[in-house]
């Protein structure tokens, strides 16, 4: 069992090593004394090893890590701004199959060694080597590819290297490796062409009709071409010094990143290139091709018996208002007459759910006036929404207190006003800040996908949108459907355990009728079947109506009980 243990950890070990770490990205801060400073660079052919360090005037880059590049020199930095300060932060790259060496200080690009076409092998895998004594002046935070080797302040860094074959590295390159990260600058003086490229030539013949070029397939990729070019004849008649067009395809896209801080480039890159010749103003373009995953797009999902559900919400829309609007008048003169603690909450959540029901009866008409109008009207329905949720909140958590907290002052109602109607502004505030969250929303209904109701709303088919909903409305309502049977559940056992139910009843019928109200209804929009989506419109939009209703209910059943009221409920 040992055996076969040590074998195959052997067998991981030189598999996860068969790729190549291919080229170095170095950085560090150099302490130096304010003054003059110099650039010394001591660069020869071989792979024994480079070396960066650093005094209190001079930084040196010395080495045998190149091809071809020969290069001894000293610099002065005074030119580049340095000296000012005491420290100056830097970064050396090193591109082995392109035998460049660049050194970036001060903002500025300094390139050593310039890219040149190289054969047979190349000095990668670069690796740290033995530490340097401290000193006052040197090389501190020093770090390969943001990884951090010492927080000290170094003499040196040293690396050491080993030859490996080119070829070699170009498979690994276009096989997309990992581990394998380029850096090119194209527009560099005396650029060569990548070794790694894919190359192919099309000759253009006198008879030429046009050409389609695709990139060849590298190990492991699909059968079906990457990029395809088209060659319209109308570049024969353009490119009259030559009949050769030459094609490289570039699959490691990190070659091109250099320099773009705002975009990056996603797909393979092609280059198109006809020798000694500048082609503009053709009258058909070269078209090219890549070929890539379908990009998941937020579709509306369409909508069965759309006009049924329609007219039932209009409906129920209506019915609420005009049953909002009769308990708010009941309420307003009942807290004349008493000073039920409960009222106050009762008329946030009718005031609330009067709103909300008016906008959403005229979202439909005001969808089709303008945009900014349905963005503001979109924004009026979700503060109405989320403020009715606040409030259904209350509702529970007063329920709650009254059972929980009897001897306990009660809040003030303004607390109860800011939490209801100031606390749900803010989010919307927010979004409207933002911006691109609200407008028009477009409902496909199942018999006619190309003639969409419209209405205003959150524009969920937009990734903020959608992240905005489920942080604010699906949250929420997640509370609410968990909150009503947890505070039932206590409810009741608190009761049972005083044996006072007879007396108490009422409260309970009122929790009971409350957190069924606020609570339990919107599970139904989870679940996805017709039936439940029925269900939920009927009571969503008859809601205003059901609260009318449940508090009728209550004080018909406190009349008969003769009086009998929630605890702590007069003050």
């Amino acid at each position: 069992m040992k055996v076969k243990v040590v074998s195959i950890l052997i067998i991981i070990l030189s598999t996860g090593s068969s790729e190549n770490d291919l080229y170095l990205d170095f950085c560090g801060t150099w302490r130096h004394g304010k003054g003059s400073l110099s650039l010394s660079v001591n660069l020869s052919p071989g792979c024994d090893g480079l070396s960066i360090s650093a005094n209190k005037t001079s930084l040196s880059i010395d080495g045998q890590i190149t091809a071809q590049c020969r290069h001894s020199d000293v610099v002065s930095l005074e030119q580049y701004g340095l000296g000012s300060q005491e420290d100056s932060y830097f970064c050396l790259y090193w591109e082995p199959l392109l035998d460049q060496l660049k050194l970036q200080v001060a903002g500025k690009n300094l390139t050593l060694c310039w890219p040149a076409s190289i054969r047979g092998s190349c000095c990668t895998d670069l690796a740290h080597g033995n530490n340097t004594p401290y000193a006052s002046y040197g090389i501190f935070n020093g770090s390969v590819r943001n990884d951090q080797l010492s927080d000290k302040i170094m003499t040196a860094y040293k690396f050491n290297g080993e030859h490996t074959d080119c070829k070699k590295l170009c498979d690994q390159l276009n096989q997309g490796s990992t581990q394998v990260n380029m850096v090119e600058d194209p527009l560099a003086p005396g650029y060569v062409k990548h070794p790694c490229a894919r190359s192919s030539e099309v000759v253009m013949k006198k008879d030429f009709r046009g050409f389609n070029v695709t990139s060849p397939a590298a190990k492991g990729e699909p059968a079906e071409p990457l990029i395809t070019v088209h060659i319209p004849p109308a570049l024969k008649q353009a490119a009259k010094n030559t009949s050769k067009v030459a094609f490289s395809f570039f699959k490691n896209n990190s070659l091109f990143q250099d320099g773009l801080e705002k975009v990056k480039i996603l797909n393979d890159v092609v280059e198109i290139n006809v020798e000694n010749e500048i082609i503009a103003d053709l009258p058909e373009p070269i078209r090219i091709g890549f070929h890539h995953d379908v990009v998941p797009q937020l579709e509306p999902r369409p909508v069965c018996h759309l006009l049924v559900l329609t007219s039932i919400t209009s409906l129920g829309c209506a019915v609420s208002v005009i049953s909002c609007i009769a308990l708010i008048i009941f309420l307003c003169k009942k807290s004349k007459r008493s000073k039920e603690q409960s009222t106050p909450i009762h008329l946030g959540l009718a005031i609330s759910l009067a709103l909300l029901n008016l906008l959403f009866f005229f979202t439909g008409v005001l969808a089709n006036v303008e945009e900014s109008v349905c963005t503001w009207v979109g924004a009026a329905l979700h503060y109405t929404l989320l403020s009715s949720f606040a409030w259904m909140g209350i509702e529970v958590f007063h329920t709650f207190w009254l059972v929980y907290m009897v001897f306990s002052p009660f809040p003030k109602p303004y607390v109860w006003n800011l939490l209801g109607f100031v606390l749900p502004a803010v989010p919307v505030f927010i979004l409207l800040r933002i911006g691109d969250v609200y407008g028009v929303r477009e409902v496909l209904p199942c018999d006619d996908l190309h003639n969409p109701y419209l209405m205003c709303g959150m524009t969920i088919t937009k990734h903020k949108a959608l992240l905005a909903h489920y942080f604010t409305n699906i949250t929420v309502r997640v509370i609410l459907v968990f909150s009503g049977p947890v505070m039932l559940f206590l409810v009741y056992r608190e009761k049972r355990t005083r044996n006072v139910w007879k007396q108490h009843r009422v409260a309970f019928l009122t929790t009971w009728s409350l957190s069924c109200l606020f609570g339990i209804i919107w599970c139904l929009d989870f679940l996805d079947s017709e039936f439940a989506l029925f269900v939920s419109c009927i009571f969503s939009s008859f809601e205003g109506f059901t609260l009318m209703l449940s508090l009728c209910i209550v004080k018909w059943i406190q009349k008969e009980a003769g009086g009998q009221h929630m605890p702590q409920e007069e003050s």
